[in-house]
């Protein structure tokens, strides 16, 4: 499947460039300036902010097509842009289209330094999520995860006070977002060693329950990185540029969480530290993670990570005892969706 995804280049392990474009795009480029990255910076929408999405494969357009319509129900006032790379297929740009989602189309980023995501192939994409950082065209940019849902307005992203562009990224504000739970439920060998739940930032909120609902714990306490599934971002050509740099470093080579690892890196403890509620890891609900903290009704914006997505259940799966709840949020979401897409004449297989 990974091989699908990835570049001819990629595919071939020829040397990676710290620009790294799919193997359709005609201006191939190892120039990382955002003036590369981004070389016509114009709205695909007419709104000075926007969410913004990063779409590479038809496997998670069920997931963008809700979220889309997440944040429609929800009220937010700003639209989503789904930003997509040349692994895009046709059918799912005209999926969008179908649905005047607003799109623009990105090159696909990697680093200079080769990085082995084998275990955790979604890593190789990871690092385009970097883009919204590249996009002057806008005054404010909120990046989501497709596998996101929206289930309270949270338009007030839009506005929190963040560092100006005029202090090319040398402020203490430089961008917005929750940070990675650390606790590793799952297990999972190849994590870090230290990702247990006592280096974990959401555990030293476990004994302030309602603060952690209004307040994020410091961006540099103990082993701290920003989850990358939303990040809210003051486009910048200096700090855009402070990206690429990085991306030319062979540190990138330790990164274990790409995109993530980088900018907890590059902007350590000069990030705003969101309450989880705007970034709500479907983990930190099961017993014995965070649900010391955790508040169905506080819940602003859920994350769906690691897999299998809600879209990718069966009926034997949604029947299962033991089917995690908070996957049954999105599949009521879903079929309002398509209920109201149908009356449209929409009914494709997203």
């Amino acid at each position: 499947m990974l091989a699908s995804l990835l570049p001819r280049s990629l595919k071939k392990s020829i040397p990676y460039l710290t620009l790294h474009v799919n193997e359709n795009m005609a201006n191939s480029t190892s120039d990382g300036t955002a003036s590369q990255v981004n070389p016509n910076p114009e709205r695909a929408v007419d709104s000075p902010k926007v969410w913004t999405t990063l779409i590479t494969n038809t496997a998670y357009l069920s997931g963008l097509l809700t979220l889309d319509a997440s944040l429609k129900y929800a009220g937010s006032k700003y639209p989503l842009v789904a930003l997509y790379t040349d692994s895009f297929p046709s059918e799912g740009i005209e999926a969008l289209d179908r649905r005047r989602i607003p799109r623009k189309r990105i090159p696909y980023l990697l680093p200079s330094t080769h990085k082995d995501f084998t275990n955790d192939p979604r890593f190789y994409d990871c690092w385009s999520k970097l883009t919204p950082f590249s996009l002057m065209e806008y005054e404010r940019v909120v990046q989501l995860d497709s596998d996101m849902l929206c289930l309270q307005n949270m338009d007030e992203l839009m506005d929190i006070p963040l560092d100006s562009v005029e202090e090319k990224g040398e402020g203490k504000r430089v961008f917005a977002a929750s940070h990675a739970c650390l606790c590793n439920p799952l297990n999972k060998p190849h994590y870090p060693k230290d990702w247990i739940p006592k280096n974990c930032a959401f555990t030293a909120q476990h004994d302030k329950p309602e603060q952690a609902q209004v307040e994020g714990a410091p961006p540099d306490l103990g082993i701290t990185m920003p989850n990358g599934g939303l990040q809210v971002v003051v486009p910048s050509t200096p700090v855009y540029e402070k990206i690429v740099s990085a991306l030319s470093d062979e540190k990138t080579g330790s990164y274990d969480f790409s995109d993530q690892s980088l900018l907890g890196d590059v902007f350590h403890g000069r990030w705003v530290a969101l309450p989880y509620i705007y970034n709500a890891l479907k983990t930190m609900r099961w017993k014995g993670v965070h649900d010391a903290i955790w508040r169905d009704d506080r819940v602003k914006n859920v994350h769906y990570i690691l897999s299998p997505k809600p879209w990718d259940e069966t009926e034997e799966d949604i029947k299962k005892e033991g089917r995690d709840g908070a996957n049954q949020w999105w599949w009521d979401v879903n079929s309002k969706r398509k209920e109201e897409e149908r009356k449209k004449g929409i009914d494709d297989r997203f």
